[in-house]
């Protein structure tokens, strides 16, 4: 536990660790269980349902996919990192192999390194060697993606460009693990597929384009902001008050500071140790808020939040 904790929050933390709760992790159970069988269910029936329904019903399914395997790279609901892996891998959401998202993101959790360009594998800013060399189309879609409504609209495009040109670079390397888990990501992808156009209404094309990519496009709203540049580490992670629905979708990781302290806390404990230790969060995030992503939209739905260039690095 962090050091910096005071013995109130200690001992809330340590409650909140010794429930039955938290023993059995039984509401991540619950939720693999219900979206494997949400996903199953609805494209079984996506005959009755049609395909504007059930578009509407996987497009929320699969954004809330890609928060479950956060929760399950995060050590949740088993300790066992194999364990995990098969209850994550399934590519539902088609792009991101899930050994992919997993390595990546926990380097991502090197507090003292985020938002450093080329040393954060999900920051959002560029060096100023970097910035200086982009032509001026690429410094106009880096200030377009710094808005809310640029970000929903070509944060993904842009996000799949930057992983197609990493990831080929690996293969033509010749990575051993990059052509084992790419080979693994396409044959279990392939089975997905062909099972979408044996026994659903969906053709593969519009499962992929219209409901993985704007699935993926809503994912990419709750990281718009969830990381500023600062000096202090503590002070570079979002405290994000957001709606209940948005909540859910994320599985709160919009209390994004308490995430980054508490990597271990369970996605259904990060609200009771935020709200009830709120001041204390507030002071340690430099007063980092945002009253939900609603303001988000408000105030920079089409202005810029900040500037592409890291400040100092």
């Amino acid at each position: 536990m962090p050091h910096y904790f005071d013995a109130a929050q200690r001992q809330h933390i340590e409650t909140l660790r010794q429930r039955f709760t938290a023993r059995t992790e039984w509401p991540t159970w619950l939720l693999l269980i219900a979206v494997y069988g949400g996903w199953f269910a609805i494209l079984l029936n996506s005959h009755r349902l049609g395909l504007g329904l059930s578009t509407l019903l996987l497009i929320p399914l699969l954004v809330l996919w890609l928060s479950v395997q956060h929760e399950l790279l995060h050590g949740h609901p088993t300790r066992s990192k194999a364990l995990n892996k098969i209850l994550g891998y399934a590519p539902f959401a088609v792009w991101y192999p899930y050994t992919l998202y997993r390595d990546s993101h926990l380097l991502h959790h090197r507090d003292e390194d985020l938002t450093v360009p080329g040393v954060d594998p999900e920051s959002r800013y560029l060096s100023a060697a970097r910035w200086q060399g982009r032509p001026l189309f690429a410094r106009s879609l880096h200030w377009l993606n710094k808005t809310v409504l640029g970000r929903f609209v070509i944060g993904a495009p842009l996000a799949l460009i930057a992983l197609a040109t990493e990831e080929l670079q690996r293969l033509k390397n010749a990575e051993r693990q990059a052509w084992l888990m790419w080979l693994t990501h396409g044959a279990l992808t392939l089975l997905m597929l062909g099972f979408i156009a044996r026994y659903s209404a969906l053709p593969v094309w519009h499962y992929v384009l219209l409901i993985s990519v704007p699935a993926l496009s809503i994912a990419m709203i709750r990281s718009y902001y969830e990381h500023r540049p600062h000096a202090q580490p503590q002070q570079r992670s979002v405290l994000n008050e957001a709606a209940w629905p948005w909540r859910w979708l994320f599985l709160n990781l919009n209390f994004h500071l308490v995430h980054h302290d508490l990597p271990g806390l369970a996605w259904y404990d990060l609200p009771k140790v935020y709200w009830r230790h709120r001041e204390q969060w507030l002071a340690r995030s430099g007063g980092f808020l945002v009253q939900g992503y609603g303001q988000l939209w408000r105030e920079h739905g089409i202005k810029p939040i900040d500037s592409p260039e890291h400040p100092y690095h």
